[in-house]
């Protein structure tokens, strides 16, 4: 099955010059969903790790499925406001201004190793946020996985630049 198959491109979405990847049309589809899920678990395997986290929101969809299969604790990295407890903040950019991520202060720690997943990365902005909400835990980064990498957005390599793991499920442009 080629997963690529099921990914629409939407051009222009959200600003001009955006070439949108939906993942949409892949979780939608039963068959392409559970091969996604198989793919990540099946990647996941080269790394040792005690917890799966994602990435708000698209990345709670794969890494929910992935916790469940493998019976690992899912934690989730969050937008600014939406966590109730005792939180770490990372403030990170984004191409069309700045975000915060955060996770509770009780979910990770220094004996965690963390294996992050999420749907796409495009510049790695993200990605790092969370790398960084990870080690202010006092967790350790196992790997990441991406279902796709926008790979001329640079992302993917200045994770590895920084010494971490990183799978990439499917490739694409990113314009």
């Amino acid at each position: 099955m080629n997963l690529k198959d099921y990914i629409r491109s939407i051009p222009d979405y959200p600003k001009k010059g955006i070439l949108f990847r939906d993942i949409t049309t892949l979780i939608k589809d039963e068959n392409a969903f559970a091969e996604t899920i198989n793919q990540i678990i099946e990647r996941s395997k080269k790394y040792n790790f005690t917890k799966i986290a994602a990435i708000e929101s698209r990345g709670f969809v794969f890494a929910s499925a992935v916790s469940f299969v493998l019976k690992k604790p899912f934690i989730m990295l969050r937008k600014k406001n939406k966590l109730p407890a005792e939180v770490h903040s990372v403030d990170f950019e984004l191409e069309y201004g700045t975000a915060t991520i955060e996770v509770h202060k009780d979910s990770i720690n220094d004996k965690d190793k963390v294996l992050i997943i999420d749907d796409l990365i495009a510049t790695g902005g993200t990605a790092e946020a969370a790398a960084k909400l990870v080690e202010l835990s006092k967790g350790k980064i196992a790997a990441f996985i991406f279902v796709i990498n926008l790979f001329d957005l640079g992302g993917s390599d200045n994770l590895i630049k920084k010494k971490y793991s990183v799978e990439n499920l499917l490739d694409f442009p990113g314009h």
